[in-house]
């Protein structure tokens, strides 16, 4: 477990710095933003209204929210890990977070969900969702308020989420 959390620190203090070299940091901030909640919510109900195959997205990403969310309050209210610009001495992010607690990451088990979705509706769009999924969770270790293993473990939520709900769906 020490080596887990060695290699994870390891690779936070990485993309971190990388970001920062290559004057990321800005980029970061409004990739990020573009996994905040209500985006999901704006563009399940234009599909809903305009698309033949909005009442599916719809239905999906409810049930897929239903279940996600649940799960990550219960994960990150009981494993109650500290977020690394808190627990890392001497780390300034300049980015404060909504909480104090990072495992899972709620942007990217969200951005996953969403990125699930589309892949069961809409498969041609689910290369590009994707990988703006990997760069909203990319975007939470460069602003400083989650390591690697959060954004997996974010990943591993949002796609599971969407996994049990098309299965129940059927």
């Amino acid at each position: 477990m020490k080596s887990i959390s060695q290699l994870d620190k390891y690779w936070f203090y990485w993309i971190v710095q990388f970001s920062r070299d290559n004057g990321l940091s800005q980029a970061a901030k409004r990739v990020s933003a573009t996994g905040d909640g209500h985006y999901y919510a704006y563009l399940s109900v234009a599909l809903l209204f305009f698309h033949p195959n909005g009442q599916h997205f719809f239905n999906l990403m409810l049930g897929s929210f239903l279940v996600e969310f649940p799960l990550y309050l219960l994960l990150k209210n009981s494993i109650r890990r500290h977020r690394p610009c808190h627990a890392l001495a001497g780390f300034e992010s300049g980015f404060e977070p909504s909480d104090k607690f990072s495992l899972p990451s709620g942007h990217t088990a969200g951005a996953f969900v969403f990125a699930s979705v589309v892949n069961l509706v809409f498969p041609a769009l689910a290369p590009i969702a994707f990988a703006w999924a990997c760069f909203v969770g990319s975007s939470r270790i460069a602003l400083g308020v989650h390591y690697p293993v959060d954004i997996m473990a974010g990943a591993g939520l949002g796609i599971g989420s969407v996994f049990l709900v098309d299965q129940l769906m059927l």
